[in-house]
């Protein structure tokens, strides 16, 4: 029997763990930019509610100009949904009085999670020097917001180096960041290991796993490629010869999602955050094989 068909009788003949009163789930998003991806985007968001995810996060693109769609279309999914939603708000391409009026926006409209990033620097026309840990500070000072940050198991691809990494996640914290929510990864044991640096540099705050299904194995080449992600020898032995089977990818990829889930759980974890693309195909399987049913 190939690897294929053992991943396929092992999902097919799996006993379901009952992890549904045991971790939390997230899902992540990104803001539909046509009319198909509008209509993708709203059937991933209700199929995914079903699930009581504990936040929807939806991303933040570098242009300015779209604030207010974005606005808008978070007190959408949180009005429809009633699921709480996490924005994410990039410092690089604002002002100060820009971040403080959005802050203030989102606060009186009920929205009280933040996801604190610097941003992308590339291509964009820095309007003032700003890090995360400046964001973090700055809606501190607007209101008590619950503040998410972004972590790097295997080093943010513009850090120094590991320990000076670290040293900027701290600052985040100390400044009143809530959790850090990690860059996707595959490898089980960086993370580990990056989660034990955290603790002995007295980042006491959860470290949540950010969990990318592989559905598209080219794609997630493309994305390694571009943050610095490690993507073992055995998962390119188990897609080689399949680039073109997304059916047979998708039952791997929900197969590799779901060991990582369950071997990160055996350590401790409790919370994870899935990175959806927009899809709520895999990510529901994998949630439902957990024992994550919907409501």
């Amino acid at each position: 029997m190939n690897i294929i068909n053992e991943y396929k009788h092992d999902l097919l003949n799996h006993d379901l763990w009952n992890l549904n009163t045991k971790i939390h789930i997230s899902f992540e998003f990104f803001p539909p930019k046509n009319y198909d991806m509008e209509n993708k985007f709203w059937n991933s968001i209700g199929k995914l509610s079903t699930l009581k995810p504990d936040f929807f996060s939806i991303t933040y693109g570098a242009n300015n100009s779209q604030c207010n769609q974005i606005f808008d279309l978070v007190s959408k999914v949180n009005q429809i949904t009633k699921v709480e939603v996490a924005p994410h708000l990039t410092c690089i391409n604002h002002t100060i009085n820009e971040l403080e009026d959005i802050a203030v926006k989102y606060w009186d409209a009920g929205i009280k999670h933040i996801i604190a990033l610097r941003g992308d620097a590339q291509n964009v026309d820095n309007k003032i020097k700003m890090y995360g840990s400046d964001l973090v500070r700055l809606l501190k000072n607007i209101a008590d917001f619950d503040i998410s940050v972004a972590a790097y198991p295997e080093i943010h691809p513009e850090a120094i180096n590991a320990k000076m990494d670290l040293l900027y996640l701290k600052k985040k914290i100390d400044e009143g960041a809530n959790r850090a929510i990690t860059q996707f990864f595959f490898n089980i044991d960086k993370f580990l290991r990056f989660r034990d640096k955290c603790i002995s540099n007295n980042i006491n705050v959860d470290i949540v796993p950010g969990i990318l299904p592989i559905s598209n194995f080219n794609q997630i080449c493309r994305f390694s490629k571009m943050t610095n992600v490690d993507i073992p020898k055995s998962i390119y032995n188990i897609f080689n010869g399949l680039e073109k089977d997304q059916t047979t990818s998708m039952i791997l990829g929900s197969k590799i999602a779901m060991d990582m889930v369950q071997s990160l759980y055996s350590e401790g974890i409790n919370n994870f955050h899935f990175y959806t693309l927009n899809c709520s195909n895999i990510s529901y399987a994998i949630c439902c094989l957990l024992g994550i049913k919907p409501c």
